[in-house]
Order: C-alpha cells, then structure tokens, then sequence
C-alpha cells in the first residue's frame, strides 16, 4: 500500500449527501474491470449516452483530481471495496466529507486513501473555498501536521486517530500492520514449540 504523508491536488466539489458505492461504481462483472472508467460512470452520462458538462468531474478544470470534496454519509450502501479503487485510479487519494459510512471508510484506511472529515463550521468553510477556487489551484493536505491549506483562507485542522494516522502515514494494510509484530510472533512461536512440543506433531482434522 502507498503511504501517505501530504497530497496537493484540485478539489472537486461533490457536495451531495448519502451517495452509495453503487452511484460510486456499479456492479460490474469483468475480471479487469477499467476502474477509473467505472467511477461515477452512471452519473457522468445524460439519458443519451453523451457525458453530463455539467456534472463535476466532466468539467475540463477538475479533469486530474486529487481531492473529492463531498457531503454526509459517504460511501454508505454495500462494502464494495471498488468503489475505493476507482477513486484511486482517477487520482483521488483524499475525500473531504462530513462524515462517512463506517465500512468505505475502513476500505480507505485499506487502500491508502485519506478520509478527512471536516467540523461542520470548516466543513461549511471549506466548501466555500473549493467552489471558489473551481480548480483553478490546488489545496494541499498534509497527514503529518493534520492541516488542509490552499487559497481562500487559512488552514484548516483535522482530527484523526492516532492508529489510523500511523497506518496511512506507513502505508500498511491488515496484514502490514501484522507484520510489524514479525519477531513478537516468532518469538511466541518459539516459546510455545519448547513449552507445548505435542501440539507440533498434531494432525490436522480439517484434512
């Protein structure tokens, strides 16, 4: 996984609440599917098939985003962790939201992906500032100091817990973060080999 320690990107504003993953990429049966072409792909058409000007990430200024800036309850509906891969595959490596579906935001600490949600008075701040900028210049978040800046105003603090921090800011997923403790787990193993030794010869009832 890619750690994350700053980003600075355009912000695209999305400012809608309770979009599900399946707005954010349907279902799709291919083995390889094309992710960044999935993302928001209902949404991005008009009922004749030709792309939606006016939906955000169509217009030419939010053409390479960074950050997704969006609403409450993001990401709820279904654990469809694509739908956190085609974020990362359009360039979106943070969401500013003012809250989050407990599931797709576990799927963004997975993927390496930053989920920042905002105090509503920021938050309400924050938003002003990106639809003025409308991609004009970029907003800059840094994970180690836990401030958002870019044009507009000041900078802008947010909070994150201190094990979600530390797994972004390392880069590591479940299995990273179990392979930190590699020689504690070696050890144990160790320990339990000289203490317990018939429970190394013991067959498998599973087989």
């Amino acid at each position: 996984m890619q750690p994350f320690t700053t980003l600075s990107g355009i912000a695209v504003p999305l400012l809608q609440d309770d979009i599900n993953t399946d707005q954010i990429t349907p279902i799709n049966r291919n083995m390889n599917p094309d992710w960044a072409a999935l993302l928001f792909v209902h949404a991005r058409k008009l009922p004749d098939g030709e792309d939606d000007p006016d939906f955000a990430l169509n217009k030419p200024q939010f053409c390479q985003p960074g950050i997704l800036v969006t609403g409450r309850n993001f990401g709820c509906g279904s654990s469809r962790e694509g739908a956190v891969w085609a974020m990362l595959a359009t360039g979106i490596r943070c969401i500013v939201a003012r809250s989050f579906a407990d599931i797709y935001r576990e799927n963004c600490l997975q993927n390496g992906l930053l989920p920042v949600e905002l105090k509503p008075a920021d938050a309400d701040a924050f938003e002003t500032r990106v639809l003025a900028a409308d991609g004009a210049a970029p907003f800059t978040v840094d994970l180690q100091t836990q401030r958002i800046s870019g044009p507009g105003g000041p900078d802008l603090t947010f909070d994150m817990p201190a094990a979600d921090r530390m797994r972004l800011l390392e880069g590591l997923d479940d299995i990273g973060l179990t392979l930190k403790h590699a020689p504690e787990i070696a050890a144990w193993e160790k320990r339990v080999a000289g203490e317990q030794p018939w429970l190394q010869t013991a067959s498998d009832s599973r087989r």
